[in-house]
């Protein structure tokens, strides 16, 4: 018997490996991830009793690739969990009526995305807006009479004319389409009729806004105009319901933002960045009497990166999110000038939070590294969330490969960390291929939600085709410090590019990677590292480059962003044009072999699609293996399913491809 066990226990070994890797075996795939729904808006009840939450999955059918999400509704103990909306149309952000009878959503169900009115026990929904442009962000007055809600301002009669005939040439810069506030009566007047009141009408763009306790006035952030580098000249006014009059609330080199009523309504809460703001992006959380006056600085946050959920109900803390390492961190500020107070430890990471309209209770999407997103509630006084959904019990539950999180030095002695994801069943000892995930941003952070969500870089399905993947958080992320997070700034691809390096070099340290077989991927700024990487080493076998910043002189000129890049740079190109020659992949890509699939949205105003072309031509003239997709209709990020799945099933292939053992 003693002899049989070692035995037994190979061919027990060898078969679950078999089973794991086999086409045959259950397994994760782009296509099995597509699978995993996608839970968020959690809002709870005013008494805390239910919530509701949408549900996105994708719809592929002969005719359609196309996101559909639809509102659903628990009780807080998750004891009845059901669809609550329907349709061949998507319906969105549910938010309770404060009296908790009642739900208000978005859809396009009927053409246009409009406001729409339920019953919380449920019926018909009926529409109470007919907009021409469509709604975008709405909330119910304190005394749910009434809707406040923004849409951009539609096509005049004129331009609806000129369209028609042809002759629609317009003007760069000129007549941009503003989002203002408008109101809308929950009930129908005598005349069976409910009239929207447009609020705003000065030439800026409402960006968000909250109701004041009374009901009387909406305080909210403003721009000069929709255009996305404008965010650095926000401002708050506040309107009056009853005169429609307009008075300035903060208006200073800063950019103000996210304003949020005290319960007593004397004091309102909101976000001022650095003065001037700077695309790295810090800001601090400030108080100011609603009635006017100099506002109050409260204690600086970790991240100096606060998002402002809302006041506590006895107006003592203002409650926020921010991105702590890889994990989402809960947190008060005491307005009395104390330090943060952290509600929630863990490594989950939280999205969509969202407090409740009597501030008692906050609705949450929780998810980690290997459990999907799912809708909770806790208390507002005591951290403690409970999961209400199951919503993903039936998604695929194929093994994961183990993900955690994993430190080293940079060269100049920064601490750099970032998540390993091993392939599942993987042995301590055996080297594998391992490949490199960059982030976007620069400022963005990879946290540590489910590795089987949708995506062009598909992590689960990388893992089971027996490669480890690294996903690093370098100098210019989020998550650790202003000080860090703006450790960049003028030199993109320079320590960032080690940092990298030196993560790899870790990996390969610890006896997991096999330096040999190494791939190398990234979208945005994380495309423009990845073609950077390929014009530096040749330790690459290949690159899967997504919507790459290639040509900083050159994006500059094209980009809706036109002042993000000199703000890192520290000058215009044309003071200082060799740091965009020495910072550009364009201007070092002379004898870059590694190859590369470039893959690109071909409607990206942010990253314009030049800049990918750009690149597999300089490839292509130069010999190097390179293959380029164009996703139609696409944007910056892939937002059709059918897309999202070709992507990640040609990333897949790129890299089995290239990093074959007999390659």
């Amino acid at each position: 018997m003693s002899c049989r066990r070692p035995f037994i226990k190979f061919v027990i070994r060898a078969l679950a490996c078999i089973l794991l890797l086999s086409p045959l075996g259950a397994q994760w795939t782009p296509e099995e991830m597509m699978k995993v729904k996608s839970v968020g808006s959690v809002q709870a009840s005013p008494d805390g009793k239910r919530l509701v939450f949408t549900v996105t999955e994708p719809v592929l059918t002969e005719d359609k690739s196309e996101f559909l999400t639809q509102v659903w509704m628990a009780k807080a103990d998750g004891s009845e969990v059901y669809p609550f909306t329907f349709g061949d149309k998507s319906s969105t952000n549910p938010l309770w009526s404060p009296d908790g009878r009642r739900i208000a959503f978005t859809s396009s169900r009927s053409g246009k995305n409009n406001l729409w009115l339920i019953r919380a026990d449920g019926g018909e929904a009926e529409r109470l807006t007919d907009v021409k442009s469509g709604v975008d962000g709405f909330a119910w007055s304190p005394d749910g009479r009434q809707i406040a809600f923004t849409m951009s301002d539609p096509p005049s009669e004129q331009e609806e004319k000129d369209q028609k005939a042809r002759n629609d040439a317009w003007v760069v810069g000129e007549n941009p389409k503003m989002s203002h506030l408008w109101v809308v009566p929950v009930e129908k007047d005598a005349e069976g009729k409910r009239e929207a009141r447009r609020l705003t009408k000065a030439g800026f763009s409402v960006a968000d806004w909250d109701w004041s306790p009374d009901g009387k006035t909406i305080i909210f952030s403003h721009v000069p105009s929709p255009l996305a580098d404008d965010w650095t000249r926000a401002d708050l006014s506040t309107v009056d319901l009853a005169s429609a009059e307009i008075k300035v609330f903060a208006s200073t080199k800063a950019a103000e933002a996210s304003p949020r009523y005290s319960p007593s309504g004397q004091w309102v809460a909101y976000s001022a960045s650095d003065s001037p703001p700077t695309w790295g992006f810090a800001a601090w959380i400030h108080i100011a009497p609603a009635a006017g006056g100099p506002p109050t600085r409260l204690a600086a946050t970790f991240d100096e990166q606060p998002e402002i959920v809302g006041w506590s109900a006895d107006g003592k803390r203002v409650y926020f999110t921010e991105t702590r390492g890889t994990a989402t961190s809960m947190a008060a500020l005491p307005v009395d000038g104390g330090a943060a107070e952290i509600l929630n430890q863990g490594e989950n990471a939280v999205f969509d939070i969202n407090l409740n309209p009597t501030r008692t209770a906050f609705g949450l999407s929780l998810q980690s590294w290997n459990r999907p997103a799912e809708a909770f509630v806790t208390s507002a006084e005591r951290w403690s969330p409970v999961q209400v959904s199951q919503i993903n019990a039936d998604s695929p539950q194929h093994p994961l490969g183990k993900t955690e999180v994993i430190r080293w030095k940079a060269p100049d002695g920064m601490e750099i960390e970032g998540l390993l994801t091993y392939p599942p069943g993987y042995e301590k000892g055996r080297r594998c291929p391992l490949l490199l995930i960059i982030h976007g941003g620069p400022t963005g952070v990879f946290v540590q939600s489910y590795i089987a969500n949708r995506s062009q870089y598909p992590i689960a399905a990388f893992s089971v085709q027996g490669w480890a993947v690294l996903r690093c958080n370098i100098r210019g992320s989020s998550g650790y410090g202003r000080k860090f997070r703006y450790a960049n700034y003028k030199d993109w691809g320079g320590m960032d590019y080690q940092d990298l390096m030196a993560g790899v070099d870790q990996v390969i340290r610890l006896g997991i990677a096999d330096p040999e077989r190494l791939g190398v991927m990234g979208w945005s700024y994380g495309g423009y590292m990845t073609s950077w990487v390929i014009t530096q080493t040749k330790r690459f076998k290949a690159a899967s480059i997504g919507a790459p910043v290639t040509n900083l002189m050159s994006f500059t000129g094209t980009t809706d962003i036109p002042g993000f890049i000199p703000d890192y740079l520290g000058a215009e190109f044309w003071n200082n044009l060799q740091a965009y020659v020495k910072h550009s992949a364009m201007f070092n890509v002379k004898g870059a072999t590694t190859p590369a699939l470039i893959q690109q949205g071909e409607q990206d105003v942010r990253v314009p699609i030049g800049q990918g072309y750009e690149l597999y031509n300089a490839l292509k003239r130069q010999g190097t293996m390179v293959k380029m997709v164009v996703y139609p209709r696409q944007p910056h990020g892939l937002r059709e399913p059918r897309l999202v799945l070709d992507a990640g099933r040609r990333n897949i292939e790129w890299f089995k491809q290239n990093l074959s053992e007999h390659k």
